[in-house]
């Protein structure tokens, strides 16, 4: 059994209640947004997001409709987030397959994501929870704002570990934090145990982004997109942030000088990540995230020791732990 499949034991009937209406929710006439759609469904993860939402919600109480559709709501806005973010970025590759503005037209990926948000939205609403809509249109907006306050750094080389973090939280973190928000929301938990839960699923958040810039280090790991890619785009994460600030000489002029030129060959981003892993970047990055699994482990001490914390804490670990 894998690490994901053991994560969602404890909620298998309600992951399976959760997969056969939401392979309907973006069922429509249009034999375009049809196809766009089930290409977008077919390549989809492993759904960390809503079995988040799921097991934050059994931790008090039985899954009910106002927890299914809000999952179904966070799902779909990660999903729009990612096919928009893609025609941003000019990927052409995600999870080893092309894009959707590589197989169709950057027009087709940019509607089709307007309509996956839209149905986002529309399944928030049949929650019939102001409390759950405020959170997921919140997060909406704070999204795009992570992502516009990163391209707001033009001077990539001065943006500090801070920074850095806020960015995360904002276009990463927080998402997690909605997640098991709406879970806890959906089955009326209490102030403070929702308050741990938020804090949980940011820290959580936290962690899976600084792994990921940690995949951008290596040549061969399963991430199912090509490495390399923050640097190629001129992006700075704890690796490289960290190498730069406790560096100098002509070694550390030299990437200085090779990331504001924008002077990205192949070589040249062999160069820059050779440069993180041999200042000790990767290595912090490594730390500062373990430093985050600890705190969201932390954040679940005072609920009941079954096996849906258990299963919470297993996500912390398997986000630390993945390798894709």
């Amino acid at each position: 059994m894998s690490f994901i499949e053991k994560i969602k034991q404890p909620i298998h009937a309600e992951m399976q209640e959760f997969e056969n209406v939401f392979n309907t929710v973006l069922n429509s006439d249009n034999t375009l947004l049809t196809s766009v759609h089930e290409y977008v469904m077919h390549g989809q993860g492993k759904k960390l997001r809503p079995i988040l939402t799921i097991l934050a919600a059994k931790l008090f109480g039985e899954v009910n409709k106002a927890t299914l559709y809000g999952a179904f709501s966070l799902e779909l806005l990660h999903t729009a987030s990612l096919v928009h973010d893609d025609v941003v970025d000019d990927t052409m590759e995600r999870r080893g397959r092309p894009s959707v503005n590589a197989k169709w037209t950057n027009k087709v990926a940019v509607l089709s994501g307007d309509y996956i948000l839209s149905k986002s939205l529309h399944s928030a609403t049949t929650t019939h929870n102001l409390r759950i809509l405020e959170a997921i249109s919140t997060i909406g907006m704070i999204l795009p704002d992570g992502e516009l306050l990163q391209l707001a750094n033009t001077k990539q080389t001065a943006l500090t570990e801070q920074e850095y973090l806020d960015i995360v939280k904002r276009k990463t973190a927080m998402l997690f934090a909605t997640c098991t928000e709406v879970g806890a929301l959906s089955v009326n938990a209490d102030e403070i145990s929702l308050a741990h839960l938020k804090k949980y699923g940011e820290y959580l958040g936290m962690c899976f982004q600084i792994k990921d810039d940690i995949f951008d280090y290596y040549e061969d790991a399963q991430v199912g997109k090509p490495t390399g890619n923050d640097v190629r785009d001129g992006k700075l994460t704890l690796p490289l942030i960290f190498a730069l600030k406790n560096t100098t000489g002509p070694d550390k002029d030299e990437i200085v000088e090779l990331i504001e030129s924008k002077n990205f060959s192949t070589e040249n981003i062999n160069r820059i990540t050779q440069f993180a892993h041999a200042n000790g970047g990767v290595e912090y990055a490594i730390s500062r995230m373990d430093d985050f699994k600890k705190l969201a482990i932390g954040e679940l001490t005072d609920f009941p020791d079954n096996e849906i914390r258990k299963s919470l804490i297993a996500c912390v670990e398997f986000v630390a732990e993945r390798d894709f």
